[in-house]
């Protein structure tokens, strides 16, 4: 079975964005070292699942970055791009994204369907409703959250009320860039 893996910046206080969305807290700059460690993650991915209100921001995005017009590693850019992408919708009828379709269907069996069939590992990336559906139903294998050095007061979480998950560390390894990674597993 693939494991599906979150990989997901969060502020120091829980946050994934500010109370409008803003993400103006995380650290771009990533240094080389945290680059190796998010190149070993996903090299056995080859399924990118996103939440329909991030695909719509992110998948043009990555597309304008490829070409070297950004400072982004090209591998990585290469990575988004051309690895296959699932769009969770609930009000979308088409994907008009290249190398991007639909699913519309109940998360948890949706999942289910992907997770069985044959292939490498799945990450998540966002946005942070989505995520939180994920958590709830119990579906995601591997945390891997990167914890900025800012807090920020408020926001939006992942972890609600609702979305509870009793976590195991598994790993903390701090960048010089100040991100430290934090890989969980779901306890028990």
């Amino acid at each position: 079975m693939r494991k599906l893996k979150l990989q997901m910046q969060i502020s120091v206080d829980g946050y994934v964005a500010g109370p409008n969305g803003e993400m103006d807290w995380m650290v771009w700059d990533w240094d080389d070292g945290l680059m190796e460690y998010v190149s070993a993650l996903t090299e056995p991915v080859d399924l990118i699942l996103l939440g329909r209100k991030l695909a719509e921001g992110f998948i043009p995005a990555w597309k304008e970055r490829s070409g070297g017009v950004s400072d982004e590693p090209e591998a990585f850019v290469r990575f988004v791009n051309e690895t296959p992408k699932v769009v969770f919708s609930r009000t979308l009828d088409q994907s008009d994204w290249e190398n991007a379709t639909l699913a519309k269907g109940d998360l948890a069996e949706e999942i289910g369907k992907l997770k069985a069939a044959s292939g490498g590992d799945i990450i998540a990336y966002g946005g942070g409703e989505f995520v939180s559906d994920l958590i709830r139903n119990g579906l995601i294998d591997e945390y891997h959250l990167f914890v900025n050095p800012a807090a920020i007061g408020g926001g939006m979480s992942i972890f609600r009320e609702q979305s509870k998950a009793p976590l195991k560390l598994v790993s903390a390894t701090p960048f010089e860039c100040g991100i430290v990674a934090l890989f969980y597993a779901p306890a028990g």
